[in-house]
């Protein structure tokens, strides 16, 4: 089989309102992930690994962050013009409409497309946890002789009508597409659960094209909603079951379809527990299929009669004498004497004072613990300072000050 020419666009513009206040100064995708990470970081690997290298991100909402992280941290070989991860906002080339939707933010850039003229366009969302090859899929495109082809998975019924889903025969043809249905329909032979769309897209080049041309004189907008249930009519339309992806270096006691949309606090902060455990459902230290991230060059963490259980704490850090059990510290976190976090998630230059207790508590970039807060213990107190999710997590939204170097941070503390 010819290898193709690929080309992949990543819609990486998502305004994230339900994950806010984690969005109030950045775009979803950017919103930081575990130890080290991003959000886009995953699909962005997921790419890489893949032997996709002709990458165009489009950015929207609040993408500055964004725009600095891929900066950083994704830089390609530059002698080979095609190896490259290139942020595109929108150039409102069709009028002074930002992006209207998924269809229209890749129609908005068909310059692109026809400039590079692939023989596929892999469009995958920049929203979600997970490890995929994309070879796989794009074998499964092939070997279908697919015009188009949807990444699908089972998921529960009852949670069904937050996706598209799909109506497939067994060979993965497509009979019908419906989005977010208030009625979703289940997989044959299994009424618990529905064949949902992971929103992430294969198309034969001139396939696409036309119908991003047809739609656009037609007013659609996104794909799920619009072009593809109008697909399904015409052209060759298949559904790719990732259960059925396997990732090298997987281990035997992960999730072997580990995929997470992390679209609410509750389940970000879910996401997170997976990675906790001597087994965890999603295990980030595969050699085989790196995660990739930014290069950061800070010291290793130190620790001063700390207590550590079940807990990832990241380079920078100064922690003395507190006890941290499931939780995750992100980098240069600095915690005083006597701070006790329970299932939390500390992120970047946050300084926890003397005596804080925390416990299911986010607390974003930039944020300084005053010595003896506790949050997570009384949620109507918590409620008159801060975001708490129907289920109890504590978000303290970014913070404005800290912005000092990391040295004479650790100087000014030991």
């Amino acid at each position: 089989m010819i290898t193709p020419n690929i080309l992949a666009l990543v819609l990486a513009g998502g305004e994230g309102t339900r994950l806010h206040p984690l969005t109030q100064h950045r775009s979803k995708p950017s919103v930081p992930f575990g130890g080290r990470f991003r959000i886009v970081d995953f699909v962005l690997s997921n790419l890489v690994n893949s032997k996709i290298f002709s990458i165009y991100l489009l950015v929207q909402y609040k993408s500055q962050s964004l725009i600095e992280h891929i900066r950083r941290s994704w830089l390609l070989a530059p002698i080979f013009p095609e190896q490259f991860i290139a942020v595109v906002p929108p150039q409102m080339r069709e009028g002074p409409e930002w992006f209207q939707g998924t269809a229209d933010a890749v129609y908005q850039n068909l310059g692109l497309i026809e400039k590079r003229s692939p023989d596929l366009v892999v469009i995958f969302g920049a929203d979600h946890i997970y490890r995929m090859d994309v070879r796989q899929m794009v074998n499964f495109h092939l070997h279908s002789h697919a015009d188009v082809s949807i990444a699908a998975l089972p998921v529960p019924i009852g949670e069904a009508s937050a996706f598209g889903i799909i109506d497939a025969d067994e060979d993965g043809s497509v009979r019908s597409f419906r989005e977010k249905p208030t009625d979703p329909s289940p997989m044959a032979g299994d009424p618990t659960r529905a064949f949902a769309s992971m929103g992430n897209y294969i198309f034969t080049t001139d396939v696409l094209i036309k119908a991003l041309r047809e739609g656009h004189r037609l007013g659609e907008r996104d794909f799920g909603k619009d072009l593809l249930p109008r697909l399904i009519q015409t052209q060759r339309v298949f559904a790719y079951d990732f259960c059925g992806n396997r990732i090298p270096g997987i281990r035997a006691s992960e999730e072997p379809a580990y995929w997470r949309d992390v679209g609410t606090i509750d389940a970000y902060f879910a996401a997170h527990q997976d990675l906790l455990g001597a087994e965890p459902k999603l295990d980030l230290f595969n050699p085989k299929w790196r995660i990739g991230s930014s290069n950061y060059q800070g010291p290793s963490p130190k620790f001063f009669h700390a207590e550590l259980d079940n807990s990832i704490i990241s380079a920078g850090g100064l922690i003395k004498g507190a006890r941290i059990r499931n939780s995750i510290v992100r980098r240069e976190v600095f915690m005083e004497e006597d701070v006790e976090l329970d299932e939390c998630i500390i992120m970047d230059y946050a300084v926890l004072r003397k005596g804080a207790r925390l416990r299911r508590t986010i607390v974003d970039r930039y944020n300084t613990i005053e010595a003896g807060d506790r949050l997570g213990y009384d949620a109507d107190a918590d409620r008159r300072r801060f975001t708490v999710t129907d289920s109890g997590i504590v978000v303290v939204p970014r913070g404005q000050g800290m912005d000092i170097r990391a040295e004479e941070r650790m100087f000014r503390y030991l």
